[in-house]
Parts: C-alpha cells; structure tokens; sequence
C-alpha cells in the first residue's frame, strides 16, 4: 500500500467501495491487485501470488475456514474448492 493513502480512501477500501472488488470460485485470478482477500465458506487454495512478501507458498493446499480473511498484497490467486472475495487496492502502486 501506498504510505500516501488518505484515511478515507483506506475507509472506502475496508468498506468495499473502492470498486473492482470480486467474487470467484476456482476460474485462476491474475493480474489482480488486492490488499485483502476473504473466505467467506471453507476453501482451499491452489495458488497464490502476492507481492512484497515471501513464504506464500506454505498457504498453498491449506484449507481455510469460513470466514478467514488475508490481509496481503495479492496478485493472483486460485482455489481448489470455495469461494473468495478480492478486496482492490485503489492507491494505483500495483503489487507493491
């Protein structure tokens, strides 16, 4: 996240106003820019990308509970099974 953003940008984001957000199944998500991603049922991962971070991969075949929710950079994502919410990040610094 940008260290610019503006308490009510980071308001909107948390809100899901900031626009672009989505709902998705196991169809692959890439090229996405997320500052959150929800579990809104039980679900398992099969991949996952995010940015400025590193071990992602120990998340990879776990399965997360309904209601787990992941505060990171995300740029690509998929589910074995489950459901996922992206929350878009609107600072425009993709990934970083």
């Amino acid at each position: 996240m940008s260290t610019f953003d503006t308490d009510n940008t980071l308001l909107l984001e948390m809100l899901g106003k900031g626009g672009g957000n989505e709902i998705f199944t196991t169809a692959a998500q890439t090229g996405k820019d997320w500052y959150c991603i929800q579990f809104p049922v039980e679900s398992v991962i099969a991949s996952i990308t995010v940015g400025n971070m590193t071990g992602e991969s120990a998340l990879v075949g776990l399965t997360l509970p309904a209601g787990t929710t992941l505060f990171m950079r995300t740029t690509a994502i998929q589910l074995t099974s489950g459901v996922c919410i992206g929350y878009r990040e609107s600072d425009g610094e993709v990934g970083q």
